[in-house]
């Protein structure tokens, strides 16, 4: 049997005695740490009273209605960066950034606890986070740091809560996969330079929406459900768990594709997902593990965010399958 490999081992030797990744691999370090912490919550389930419930009657900074659990779990990863050489935190749940180490040389962003409707129906949620480098003498503001296309971040990741606790993570060097031992407590590489197949006969979307899509998407579907006798000359299946870090995970063992397009909706529009918080973050770790993904006219990673909380569609997984999407725009 083969050494295990564990998360500290991984980012020592990734590091080596560079600072800038040395900085890098004590942040990952210190959300995957706030992360055990966050599952534990997440496991005890109704048995931890109130974490589901919606706090006070105003939206998130991103609109979205807040539970107690992602303040919980915001609290927790800025607690675990606070000794890190993080400057500052950008939260979805938070509408400015928060300063964190005045000599710290990384913005990290955050959405503390993606999927949070699901806490109370015992599907899987999860962490999504982007570092990029900070400069304060180039980022006199330091919004500006995260205000950058995504093709700027040095790392991304996400943790998935579930039957395992999971840490799906890049460093610009393919995309690894950790699951954390509860016998040892310690993150153990279980799969390396993951690769999404660039085929798939399966998509993930809330085709409930399709009488508020465009054209565009309504037609790429309706050629999907056809199956073999249609267009496409194939049958699809469709999976949707509704919560994107669990559909990511999927996307990132077998294949497929995501699908959150932009819908006539009042608020969906543009799109529903963060770009900063969310689109970039999982683009990176698509583009790692040789998939692809789009807003379905541009690469994620090359969208210039004009918007802190900006919403866009996105669609990630396999390339050939979100080529085909895009070419229905």
């Amino acid at each position: 049997m083969s050494e295990l490999v564990t998360l500290k081992t991984y980012l020592g030797t990734w590091a080596g005695a560079d600072a800038g990744r040395t900085a890098v691999a004590q942040a990952v370090t210190a959300i995957a740490e706030a992360g055990v912490g966050i599952a534990d919550l997440v496991a005890r389930g109704p048995l931890e009273e109130g974490l589901a419930s919606i706090r006070g009657v105003d939206p998130n900074a991103g609109g979205d209605a807040q539970k107690e659990l992602d303040v919980v779990a915001e609290e927790r990863i800025k607690a675990a960066l606070l000794p890190t050489p993080t400057a500052f935190l950008a939260s979805e749940e938070s509408e400015e950034l928060i300063p964190l180490n005045p000599e710290g040389r990384l913005v990290i962003a955050v959405d503390p606890l993606d999927g949070s409707s699901n806490i109370d129906t015992n599907v899987s949620v999860g962490t999504i986070y982007s570092i990029l480098p900070y400069d304060p003498a180039v980022h006199t503001d330091p919004v500006s740091a995260v205000m950058r296309p995504g093709v700027n971040q040095v790392a991304s990741g996400f943790l998935a809560y579930g039957p395992a606790t999971i840490l799906v993570a890049t460093f610009g060097e393919g995309t690894q996969v950790f699951v954390h031992d509860r016998q040892t407590g310690e993150f153990v590489l279980a799969r390396t330079n993951v690769e999404i197949p660039a085929e798939t006969k399966e998509y993930g979307v809330n085709q409930s929406n399709v009488r508020h899509w465009a054209e565009p998407m309504s037609t790429y579907i309706a050629d999907c459900l056809a199956g073999k006798d249609g267009p496409r000359g194939k049958d699809f299946n469709m999976r949707w768990v509704g919560s994107m870090v669990a559909d990511a995970f999927r996307i990132f063992t077998r294949g497929g594709v995501y699908v959150y397009p932009g819908d006539k909706r009042k608020g969906y529009e543009n799109g529903r997902l963060r770009l900063i918080y969310e689109a970039n973050p999982v683009a990176f770790l698509t583009e790692q593990a040789k998939g692809a993904a789009t807003d379905g006219k541009t690469r994620i990673l090359d969208i210039e965010p004009h918007h802190i909380h900006q919403r866009i569609p996105l669609v990630f997984g396999s390339k050939a399958e979100v080529e085909k999407i895009a070419s229905y725009y």
